[in-house]
């Protein structure tokens, strides 16, 4: 059984910092890709940043030099560090897991994590 399990969602003032962590559990294995999506209300799943195994990060444009994500191999987890949020970040921050082989892959998704930035 895998979880993953996401923390350090909350209220922040624009302009503040907040950071994400997302830890994996379980038999999980062949992990290719970590990253973090996030949901706001009436809107669709995006995007937010990931990291490859190699350590190669992409950032959606709306957050990119304010946000960065890392990653740590051995503890089967990824953060997201935060910095001058603003109320468009508002929403619930989701940890994603991509593993996979050639022939087989799967993904996991945390249970969300809300972050509401107050103008």
């Amino acid at each position: 059984q895998v979880q993953l399990v996401e923390s350090g969602g909350g209220l922040v003032q624009a302009g503040g910092s907040r950071r994400l962590s997302c830890a994996a559990s379980g038999n999980i294995f062949s992990i290719n890709v970590m990253a973090w999506y996030r949901q706001a209300p009436g809107k669709q799943r995006e995007l937010v940043a990931s990291i490859t195994s190699g350590g190669s990060t992409n950032y959606a444009d709306s957050v990119k030099g304010r946000f960065t994500i890392s990653g740590d191999n051995a503890k089967n987890a990824v953060d997201l560090q935060m910095s001058s949020l603003k109320p468009e970040d508002t929403a619930v921050y989701y940890c994603n897991v991509a593993t996979g082989s050639w022939h087989w892959s799967r993904a996991y998704w945390g249970q969300g994590t809300q972050v509401t930035v107050s103008s």
